[in-house]
């Protein structure tokens, strides 16, 4: 029936095209690379809206190919956007009509290169180095089997703690002190009574936990505790001392971090690298205490100590100046106090406040592998 001259017509919904699924392409660097990129977007919790998740894969690029979260996602109308902040990466594309393939352009360290995803099934899928399940959070592993050797002169490569692929553990180019640092989570000030050659003999220590299953932090933390006591004999005790310290907070304008994409119980990822102006860390799926900790290591030895009070985990990148020093350059990186302000809205303030203090009793070279 006909209502004031109008005539009714059925309303058809129009079903929003989705990118949910496993995407792959070639990436025409050094020779091409296979990319991966699987999206998913997890279902919605109370009010809030569910966001799209992605994670990258490059099957051909050194530690990329366990994937790497994407920091941010959008996908509005045909238009994908992501970037993957741990490697200053990002892909801007356009879904296709028939939603089978998005063409667009994946962008790393200001070089951009043309990259064409295409929707595969799970059958025809270039097969991935195997996502293993987190380790039961009651595990507390050892490792299995573990190599450690003096790094070697000419030792080219990464450098510093690793986590995977699956239940592999490693580390390179480590001096002892910094071991410990790592496997106790302490500043170097923190540690008192060890050896000189503690500080100056770097090591490398390579193998896998008995337990099945991915590590998480203080499971892996755990790990380089146990291989300490049973391959270099060391021996500590703990004592509460007053030191000098930084307390990490925020500033009056707040802070500017965005919350991670990321799964609340994984492992936290930082990469970093420097240059004459500066140097870049990019952080991912870290708590405010994992960056304290992290901060201990990049400041003048001095504890660092969490009270910001706020929790969950976040991404984002900071880039500073480690000489403390001005520069005429207008590109060079600022101190590292003004950074954190600028970038991130957190401050490092000085404080005299009791911490845990190590104290090294006893402690010898590696044993043989």
């Amino acid at each position: 029936m006909a209502l004031f001259g109008y005539v009714t017509r059925p309303i058809i919904a129009q079903t929003a095209p989705s990118i949910a699924g496993t995407w792959q392409g070639a990436l025409q660097v050094d020779g091409g690379q296979r990319v991966v990129v699987k999206i998913s977007k997890p279902a919605a919790s109370g009010t809030d809206k569910p966001a799209w998740k992605a994670v990258y894969y490059n099957l051909d690029a050194h530690a990329e190919g366990l994937g790497k979260l994407a920091t941010s996602i959008t996908f509005e109308g045909q238009n994908l956007q992501f970037a993957v902040g741990s490697i200053d990466a990002a892909y801007a594309g356009k879904l296709s009509a028939d939603g089978q393939s998005i063409a667009g352009t994946w962008t790393r360290t200001k070089l951009s290169h043309p990259l064409t995803l295409q929707r595969t099934t799970e059958d025809a899928a270039w097969e991935l180095p195997g996502a293993d399940q987190n380790m039961p959070k009651d595990a507390s592993p050892e490792f299995e089997v573990a190599t450690i050797k003096p790094t070697g002169p000419d030792q080219q490569g990464y450098t510093g703690f690793h986590q995977g692929p699956g239940r592999h553990i490693s580390c390179n180019d480590q001096n002892v002190f910094s071991i410990i640092m790592f496997a106790y989570g302490v500043a170097s000030k923190q540690i008192v009574g060890a050896p000189d050659w503690v500080g100056t003999e770097p090591y490398d220590i390579d193998g896998v936990a008995d337990v099945p299953g991915q590590p998480n932090l203080n499971q892996m933390t755990g790990m380089f505790q146990k291989v300490m006591a049973d391959r270099f004999h060391l021996i500590l005790h703990h004592e509460k001392r007053e030191l000098s310290a930084y307390a990490l907070t925020i500033t009056k304008t707040g802070p500017k971090l965005a919350k991670s994409l990321g799964d609340p119980n994984g492992v936290p990822d930082e990469t970093g690298e420097g240059d004459g102006l500066g140097v870049t860390m990019r952080y991912t799926n870290v708590s405010m205490q994992d960056f304290s900790t992290n901060m201990q290591a990049m400041g003048d030895g001095r504890p660092v100590v969490d009270q910001t009070g706020l929790t969950g985990r976040f991404d984002f990148t900071l880039r500073w100046n480690r000489e403390q020093t001005s520069s005429s350059d207008p590109n060079a990186a600022p101190g590292l106090f003004t950074a954190m302000q600028e970038q991130l809205g957190l401050k490092l303030e000085p404080v005299k406040t009791p911490v845990d203090v190590i104290v090294i009793d006893h402690i010898e070279r590696p044993s043989a592998n």
